[in-house]
């Protein structure tokens, strides 16, 4: 056979092939799904809108805006003492020394287990090299998340980075919490009044009693009469939570109530946990909430030991 003719059909061939292929895809996958594997690319980049509500979603990346969140340093061993450790640095690789206080620290260090268990709130101190530092003892093993909340003075601007570290031993996972706007910790009953939503601000306010009276004592605890948290179930993302009014003067009590507003950037379970002080001591009272609303971002996917977001 002369080549021309085994190379059309060959083509020949190869057009059936396709076909057939295309057609057995449109029997198995949708229709609008094959559709829009023809479609121009163009129309699957997100627009302005669906950027910035993405990138308004913080805790998921160790990089943001130029600053690193170094590898972090911890005992390796659940029940272990030891130090936890780590560096914040700059776009040149140079750790950073230079922050401005937010809710009056400079580095806030909040620390949970993924199943959102294990809890902390804590402030290391830094050196004059920019090694933030303080004793550390994993209470539990398992897999948790570290964020580190600053504002650094080259910027001016809020940023939260975030890595993973594993607490090696015996592992006993958690059930997942039920929904719940109460809690009772340390003989404190601690209500929330309010709804996340997805489509404005929600006023959240907390009340705080003991013995069924209000308590009427509470003490200012950075910058406020309480600090709230919230992460996304899930990936974990981290919401920026605001209290409400002015800041308290030293010495200064008040109560039962403390308000907050913050946005849910996509509907689903949050778990929030709310550090008030009484009496020079810090509770922290823990709830789970559903938001509501359509979605305001891409899929929030995992989060990421990798700079980018």
């Amino acid at each position: 056979m002369k080549v021309p003719l085994k190379l059309g059909l060959f083509g020949v061939g190869l057009a059936a092939l396709f076909t057939a292929s295309f057609a057995t895809a449109g029997a198995v996958v949708p229709s609008q799904t094959t559709a829009a594997w023809t479609q121009p690319t163009e129309e699957h980049v997100m627009d302005s809108n669906d950027t910035q509500l993405a990138a308004s979603v913080k805790g998921l990346s160790m990089e943001q805006d130029g600053f690193l969140l170094g590898e972090i340093s911890s005992p390796g061993l659940a029940d272990q003492e030891g130090t936890l450790a780590f560096t914040i640095s700059n776009a040149t690789g140079t750790p950073v020394t230079d922050f401005e206080a937010s809710h009056d620290k400079k580095l806030h260090l909040i620390i949970v287990r993924t199943d959102g268990t294990q809890f902390r709130h804590v402030h290391p101190t830094m050196d004059a090299h920019g090694l933030w530092s303080l004793p550390w003892k994993w209470n539990a093993a398992g897999s948790y998340r570290v964020y580190a909340d600053i504002v650094p003075t080259a910027t001016g601007q809020n940023i939260t980075l975030t890595r993973t570290v594993q607490a090696a031993g015996e592992f006993t996972p958690a059930t997942p919490a039920p929904l719940s706007a109460a809690d009772t910790v340390d003989g404190y009953d601690v209500d929330l009044v309010g709804t996340l939503s997805t489509s404005e601000q929600a006023m959240l306010t907390v009340s705080v009693s003991r013995d069924g009276e209000p308590v009427t004592t509470l003490q200012p605890y950075l910058g406020s009469y309480g600090h709230l948290v919230a992460l996304r179930e899930g990936d974990l993302a981290y919401l920026h939570v605001h209290p409400e009014g002015e800041a308290p003067r030293p010495g200064a009590v008040s109560g039962p109530d403390v308000t907050f507003m913050t946005e849910a950037p996509t509907p689903g379970r949050y778990l929030l946990y709310l550090d008030f002080q009484v009496d020079e001591q810090v509770h922290t009272a823990q709830f789970v909430l559903t938001a509501t609303g359509p979605a305001q971002s891409a899929d929030p996917g995992e989060p990421a030991e990798h700079s980018g977001h």
